[in-house]
């Protein structure tokens, strides 16, 4: 057997190519065209994998970015016995990458999720479950720590929350000190619980 993965599929090259171009440029900046032209796919391929479109080539996006994500957060809370700990290393490693990034891989979610408030789509959908399965990750850790359920969900929702908020102000301001900054007060807040 090969040690080489595989090349991605077309498909496989769509949705990695949306992901990028929702998080570096939004929803609504973000073309089809474009889109089939950075993956190197054709249009009847995009439509033939996404017959929705546009708004189906942005849910598998997101559900990608979810993803992505999620596992960051597992990479980084499982092996830390400290949730307090793990949650500041969480927000540092955001803000390395961000910086790295030349402040522009910000989280599509939060990019698409913005664009689209007020309307009833699937994306407004599947940025709500990204969302909270980032939150379930999270106070899947706090309860493993001793937390209350109570305390862990709504801690839990405070950390994601304002890890997505931290991450805007770091782009707009292009420092990482709002991400380090947030990760300070969030192991602060969670070393209260396990005084």
């Amino acid at each position: 057997m090969s040690e080489y993965s595989a090349p991605p599929s077309t498909r496989e090259r769509i949705v990695v190519v949306a992901a990028r171009l929702i998080q570096r440029q939004g929803y609504v900046g973000t073309g089809i065209k474009q889109i089939a032209k950075e993956a190197q796919a054709t249009l009847g391929s995009v439509y033939h994998f996404f017959p929705g479109g546009k708004e189906a080539v942005a849910v598998a996006a997101i559900k990608r970015g979810e993803k992505e994500f999620g596992w960051l957060l597992k990479d980084v809370l499982g092996p830390e016995d400290d949730p307090a700990a793990a949650i500041e290393a969480c927000a540092v490693q955001l803000a390395v990458g961000l910086r790295e990034s030349g402040w522009i891989d910000g989280c599509p979610i939060t990019a698409a999720a913005l664009e689209t408030l007020g309307t009833d789509s699937e994306i407004q959908r599947v940025c709500g479950e990204a969302l909270r399965s980032w939150e379930n990750i999270v106070a899947e850790k706090l309860l493993s720590c001793g937390f209350t359920e109570t305390d862990a969900r709504e801690v839990a929702t405070t950390v994601i929350s304002a890890l997505e908020g931290a991450e805007v102000t770091a782009q707009v301001n292009r420092s990482e000190e709002p991400l380090r900054a947030a990760g300070r007060q969030l192991a602060r807040l969670v070393g209260t619980y396990r005084g």
